[in-house]
């Protein structure tokens, strides 16, 4: 699928599976290694090259389609798909294919009317390396981007899902050993010598960190719960913030300098961050409409049709109205917001209704009931999830300038302006 294509890859780890006697029914679709992909349909414009895998059948549904090269004395596929991510071609690609309505589409005719600059194979692998540089740079990033949000979330499950450092508490104390460094080994992951080789200053903030988790579960509706802990329902954990769209048949209220999100600028996997958007609107339009500004920090999720994407606000935007902006009150921070949220994802898709959509309302948040630790436990919690945020907030920032200066650069090499050989060295 179009969602599938990722950072110029495909996101096998995404992407749905069909049974190989349904794969045998099939007489086209199929993509190989090396393909260079381009979506179509609704999703206009996203490529990918099939990368090395082990998958016996890759199939492609309708909003996707390949291009082999025959001939690669002829044409270099790294450099047809980095032509395909030019803005020249995308413009040309969403013009042709009506992007912005909901049935954006351009069939495999049309595709072969499109313009292809093809310059000699030498000045194409030059491009492609160039290319090549800046989109291993950027997915590189991207890799530890997802790294680190994976170890985002598994801190959040092991303390506030499966309450594994109280569990241990609960373990040591029938065993008859400490308690409070059976949780520090949980929460470390390291043994008890490694915790005598630790730095002083690092044991102490391991010790309180401990310190603050109870050593004992009780019953609750939600099953065992630490005790002390709240249960409330999300919507006493939360604000929600509608959102709005400016009148389209106003240009004042378009094309400013206020980004303004809807479901087409939900990050990727891993990214966490919505940094930039498709549309910005001015600050006409922002007065003139119902949708409002967000704070950095504010956890968005999209409430009709696609439900259940979320994001966290990185820069201040407008939203459209079929998203929920989402902040964290009585003392429940953003990234506690986040990660309420994401947990609860699931059970808010389930319990959605509509006639004709799918849609979360503010009852839907009703339905969740989520732990409530301490303050303390939640301020921890922040400080500590605030560090790795950082990271992969910088890393998407540096990916937008690598985009920016890659795009910028992209179509003085197509056209000959300038020459691939003096720009060595561009991409650190």
């Amino acid at each position: 699928m179009a969602s599938d294509l990722e950072a110029g890859l495909i996101n096998f780890s995404s992407c749905k599976h069909i049974s190989p006697q349904q794969a045998g029914t099939l007489r086209k679709g199929f993509a190989k290694e090396g393909d260079v992909l381009l979506s179509h349909k609704a999703t206009i414009g996203r490529t990918a090259i099939v990368q090395p895998n082990d998958n016996e059948y890759i199939v492609l549904t309708p909003q996707v389609t390949y291009y082999r090269v025959k001939d690669e004395t002829k044409l270099n596929n790294i450099y047809l798909k980095s032509y395909f991510d030019s803005y020249f071609f995308q413009t040309i690609l969403n013009q042709w294919a009506g992007s912005g309505s909901t049935r954006a589409y351009l069939g495999i005719t049309e595709q072969l009317k499109l313009p292809v600059i093809v310059p000699p194979i030498e000045s194409q692998i030059e491009i492609a390396s160039f290319a090549h540089n800046f989109n291993s740079k950027i997915h590189l990033n991207t890799q530890i981007n997802q790294t680190l949000e994976s170890i985002a979330q598994a801190i959040f499950k092991s303390w506030f899902i499966d309450f594994e450092p109280v569990r241990a508490k609960i373990a040591a104390k029938q065993e008859g050993k400490d308690p409070e460094r059976a949780a520090m080994c949980v929460i470390s992951g390291k043994s008890e010598e490694d915790l005598k080789q630790m730095a002083e200053d690092d044991f102490a903030e391991l010790q309180a960190t401990a310190a603050l988790f109870p050593d004992e579960l009780v019953e609750s509706e939600l099953g065992e719960v630490p005790k002390g802990w709240d249960k409330y329902s999300l919507s006493k954990m939360i604000t929600l913030i509608g959102g709005g769209t400016p009148k389209r048949s106003e240009p004042n209220y378009w094309n400013g300098d206020i980004f303004w999100f809807s479901v087409k600028d939900v990050p990727n996997e891993g990214e966490v961050f919505v940094i930039t958007t498709q549309e910005k609107i001015s600050e006409l339009g922002l007065n003139k409409s119902s949708t409002k500004l967000l704070p950095v920090g504010t956890t968005i999720i999209t409430a009709r049709g696609t439900v259940g994407k979320i994001a966290l606000v990185g820069y201040e935007m407008a939203m459209n109205q079929s998203c929920y902006g989402i902040q964290g009150i009585n003392g429940v921070k953003q990234f506690m917001t986040y990660y309420l949220i994401k947990n609860a994802v699931e059970v808010l898709k389930k319990n959605t209704h509509g006639a004709v959509f799918d849609t979360i309302t503010q009852a839907t948040f009703d339905t969740v009931t989520s732990i409530k630790p301490s303050i303390e436990m939640m301020d921890l919690f922040e400080s500590k999830i605030e560090k790795i945020m950082g990271h992969i907030k910088n890393n998407l920032y540096e990916n937008n300038s690598l985009i920016a200066l890659r795009d910028t650069l992209l179509p003085k090499l197509l056209s000959g302006e300038i020459d691939v050989s003096g720009l060595q060295g561009e991409v650190a």
